[in-house]
């Protein structure tokens, strides 16, 4: 006999354990190009007409942030427009298509989350975190 087959198995019920669902949206044509964290970054960019400044807020490297978004086919979406800087400054600014593009994402991310917690519900409900 294996060790396995000599412990007792414990039963569990609902309430040992807690879940939540988690679902991550992802667009992508023959690659994912578009989730969450590009989203994220698109967004900063907008707030604060600076590139630089959202790499500061994401804790990444300005490099990293230029490949990450030359590596996928975002990239030839032309999402940001940059003005390069000088004594007034350089500027980076969303496209109407990036900013159409954006805010499709985010209709259709909260439209998932909201049909994700109905469904957890039905399938999961007495698994709850918040019962």
């Amino acid at each position: 006999m294996s060790r396995r087959q000599n412990q007792p198995l414990i039963p569990l019920s609902p309430a040992d354990l807690p879940l939540r669902p988690s679902v991550r949206f992802r667009l992508a044509k023959n690659d994912t190009f578009f989730g969450p964290g590009v989203a994220e970054f698109l967004i900063l960019v907008d707030q604060s007409n600076s590139m630089q400044t959202a790499c500061k807020e994401m804790e990444m490297s300005y490099s990293r942030a230029g490949k990450s978004l030359k590596g996928r086919a975002i990239s030839r979406l032309f999402l940001i427009e940059s003005k390069s800087g000088g004594a007034s400054g350089g500027s980076s600014h969303l496209t109407p298509e990036a900013k159409e593009l954006l805010t499709r994402y985010q209709g259709m991310e909260k439209e998932l989350k909201t049909a994700t917690a109905q469904l957890f519900e039905k399938y999961f409900g007495d698994y709850s975190v918040n019962p």
